[in-house]
């Protein structure tokens, strides 16, 4: 139990330390920011590098309260705010980096221009597993490459977080999509509504059979390294764009460039640090928001359920790469 002014929360104190369950004092919203209570905390890849202080670009020290997506309902709001009440249901991913504190936690102070009302289908816990991985896949294949209606479009990591999202997107704005994945996830890609490729193919050979050779409008990379150079080969030639969120290390433009197509980077964390564009983080949560309630994109959970007292169980099975949907932390 806690009183009325503290709360609690799951602690990393060290690199690769465990979590300690402890009562801290509870936040008090300022001027722009509202108090969720949280009801779930998805948990993100990221989280396990801050945790292992391998994600210097997150800037989130140790000790913290990780996790980076939330869904609850508003508790109390800060100086300034409008448009939102108390006991409004709303997700967003708005705590655990830049030095916030996270959601694995009874409470967070939030800025509340990274929130969005909850999906009305959704539970607390399917809306808490989508924030991050929405907006990465949005930023990509919406604010950069501007995907329409007609266009072939190419989703690297079809049946993972980012990509099951991108590839629903895509369908949803009217893309014929195709998404690449192992064999063991063809079910779910054919099932997300994408023509499946193994992902052991050579990329010449999809790009013959798929687009008679002339390339994909739209190549999105989650996957990162060698297969974000083989998507500089995947593009159309005029026009063809390649988007990665996962653009680490050195990679040769030639090939993108010999078909004059362009690349653009995705890195969604950018407003959270620089506290620059958190208004369209909302924005691009109101309109995913309209196509989850219109039923054209869904959620994919991992079956196992967790609380504060297991999430280091979650963070074991999201690192054994055995999780078969997005985990979710039960506040």
């Amino acid at each position: 139990m806690t009183d009325s002014i503290h709360m609690r929360a799951l602690i990393v104190d060290v690199a690769n330390g465990p979590f300690r369950l402890a009562s801290i004092e509870r936040p008090v919203p300022k001027a722009g920011q509202v108090l969720v209570r949280i009801s779930a905390s998805g948990v993100n890849p990221l989280d396990g590098k801050i945790r292992f202080s391998q994600a210097a670009h997150a800037q989130q020290p140790l000790p913290a309260v990780l996790g980076m997506d939330l869904a609850g309902t508003v508790e109390a709001l800060g100086e300034g705010v409008s448009g939102w009440a108390v006991g409004d249901d709303v997700y967003g991913m708005a705590t655990g980096i830049g030095g916030a504190q996270g959601s694995l936690a009874e409470f967070a102070a939030v800025d509340a221009r990274l929130l969005a009302r909850k999906p009305r289908n959704l539970s607390m816990r399917e809306a808490a597993s989508l924030p991050l991985v929405l907006i990465t896949a949005w930023e990509g294949l919406v604010d950069r490459a501007n995907v329409r209606p007609g266009q072939k479009v190419l989703i690297h990591g079809g049946a993972g977080g980012v990509g099951h999202v991108a590839v629903q997107i895509a369908r949803a704005l009217g893309a014929e999509v195709f998404a690449t994945g192992s064999a063991l996830q063809r079910q779910t890609i054919e099932r997300l509504g994408a023509t499946f490729i193994d992902r052991h193919t050579a990329i010449e050979a999809y790009v013959a059979e798929h687009t008679a050779g002339e390339g994909f409008d739209i190549v999105y990379d989650t996957v990162g390294g060698a297969v974000l150079d083989a998507s500089f080969k995947g593009a159309r030639t005029y026009g063809g764009h390649v988007l990665s969120c996962l653009g680490w290390g050195q990679h040769s433009l030639a090939p993108l460039s010999f078909r004059a197509a362009t690349y653009s980077g995705v890195f969604t964390l950018l407003p959270l640090l620089t506290g620059k564009g958190r208004e369209h983080h909302g924005e691009i949560l109101r309109a995913a928001t309209q196509m989850i309630e219109a039923g054209q994109l869904q959620p994919m959970l991992d079956p196992h359920s967790f609380t504060l007292e297991t999430a280091e169980a979650a963070h074991e099975l999201l690192a054994s790469r055995a999780a078969t949907g997005r985990l979710v932390v039960e506040i």
